[in-house]
């Protein structure tokens, strides 16, 4: 739970901005009071408090289409909450995907973040029967060796397979690089930064390997 939610400033209320917790497009607006915030955190279900009805409404009770909660952020001045969610069907009730009848989607190379997210969680809970719980205990040298025998086989559909199995060599690759870079502490975002560096013309490779073994 989140303590010290500034409730007072608008008589009782807080904005609630409503957000994908995998697209991260705004879904809606929408207002909390402290009743509205406890029932969203014990229902798991965004619940607001409707100003024109002057009543708790919990999104989808009617159209079955609920905001199943993910993670709330208050903000810098404690008087607006973030909420992070799945949406299960449109989120608007005219029957778009947002209150600004944007369509909700996103890129797919987003979906390495959150499978990133998922290696990490398996990282801190490390469940018994579980793949990923077996590569971290196997170590650092062992995920390593794992992502060098799926870059071979990678190549090898590359040059003499199909490109059916090259993706699912490839998707194989880029799993065990992700549980590599989670087992060291890094993120897929920080691969993509350097890459990002690396496509500006004012790059300088030189000077960056020298810097880097200094």
């Amino acid at each position: 739970m989140i303590e010290n939610i500034d409730f007072e400033k608008l008589n009782g209320l807080v904005p609630a901005i409503i957000q994908d917790a995998r697209t991260k497009n705004v879904l809606m607006l929408g207002f909390m009071n402290a009743e509205a915030y406890q029932k969203t955190i014990e229902t798991g279900k965004v619940t607001f408090w409707s100003r024109s009805r002057n009543t708790l409404w919990t999104k989808g009770e009617t159209s079955g289409n609920f905001l199943q909660l993910v993670e709330l952020k208050n903000d810098c001045d404690n008087d607006t909450l973030l909420v992070k969610v799945i949406p299960h069907g449109p989120t608007c009730h005219t029957g778009t995907d947002t209150c600004w009848g944007e369509d909700n989607t996103s890129f797919p190379t987003t979906f390495l973040s959150e499978l990133q997210d998922f290696i990490e969680k398996r990282h801190e809970e490390m469940p018994e029967g579980s793949y990923t719980t077996k590569l971290f205990k196997d170590g650092v040298n062992k995920i390593a060796q794992k992502v060098g025998e799926e870059a071979i086989e990678t190549i090898i559909e590359a040059t003499n397979g199909s490109n059916e199995k090259l993706a699912y060599e490839a998707s194989d690759l880029l799993y065990h690089l992700l549980v590599l870079l989670t087992s060291k502490g890094m993120r897929i975002e920080q691969i993509v930064e350097e890459l990002r560096k690396r496509h500006d013309p004012n790059w300088d490779k030189e000077r960056r390997l020298a810097k880097s073994h200094q």
